[in-house]
């Protein structure tokens, strides 16, 4: 390994550690099975605590992950920029962004897709699976919405807000249509529900280059992964998808 290099993974290695907010170890919201707000390492690690002051609350085996897929489509040189649906405070684009500056990318963009107001109302016309879970229940509990200056500025705190950065507000069924991405390498899904999962799918798969990865943050989540499986049988995917920890799982896809 170079010195450049190993500066770099240096570099990577605080960014991830200061987005999840390891370092000073912020509380943890109190929803779900969470019922001590204490800090904890171990879930923090894991993406299973719901952070108080984090930029990130993926944990480091999925930003690890993301590090890894990135850092492939690089080394294989291949196409397009990386995208996150559902991004909070904006962590995970925080350090996809510092990937790229680590080394040395210019010419490919970050996508930041929220609707920047937190998990929308449910409604009857919704999913099944989408009403039984209510998401909209947890917007204040766990301070979900978080407005795009917001996000913009944790960008500019850690000297990342650029012109390789782009925003795209507003609920997935009116921005995916329509979102001026040409290609991407990485396309990492964090929308937490069936409708969101489906309308990105439908919307962005067919920009993924050959070799490139989707990313399914909440895989786990029963709305999220029928909505993944209903996709890849309707058009044929069949690669193989891999467990990343017990939340979010990928797939490289082959063509």
């Amino acid at each position: 390994m170079t010195v450049i290099a190993a500066e770099a993974d240096l570099y990577l290695d605080l960014l991830k550690k200061v987005v999840t907010n390891m370092i000073y170890e912020d509380q943890t919201n109190v929803a779900g099975l969470i019922t001590s707000s204490s800090y904890s390492a171990e879930l923090r690690s894991v993406g299973e605590d719901f952070p108080r002051v984090a930029h990130s609350m993926v944990g480091l085996k999925r930003l690890d992950n993301l590090q890894k897929c990135l850092e492939d489509v690089l080394r294989d040189g291949v196409p397009g920029d990386f995208a996150e649906t559902g991004v909070w405070r904006g962590g995970a684009c925080i350090f996809a962004r510092g990937v790229f500056r680590a080394h040395g990318v210019r010419d490919r963009k970050v996508w930041v897709a929220d609707s920047f107001q937190g998990f929308p109302k449910t409604t009857e016309d919704d999913h099944q699976l989408d009403v039984d879970i209510d998401l909209g229940q947890y917007n204040d509990v766990l301070s979900i919405p978080v407005d795009v200056e917001t996000v913009k500025g944790n960008f500019a705190r850690y000297g990342l807000l650029d012109d390789q950065v782009r925003f795209l507000p507003g609920w997935f069924k009116d921005t995916m249509p329509t979102a001026p991405i040409e290609r991407l390498a990485v396309l990492r899904l964090d929308g937490d529900s069936y409708a969101a999962t489906r309308e990105v799918l439908t919307n962005l798969y067919h920009k993924v280059s050959d070799g490139g990865y989707v990313i399914v943050d909440d895989y786990c989540i029963p709305a999220c992964r029928q909505a993944v499986h209903e996709f890849r049988d309707e058009h044929g995917i069949t690669d193989e998808i891999h467990q990343i920890d017990r939340q979010g799982s990928y797939w490289r896809r082959s063509s």
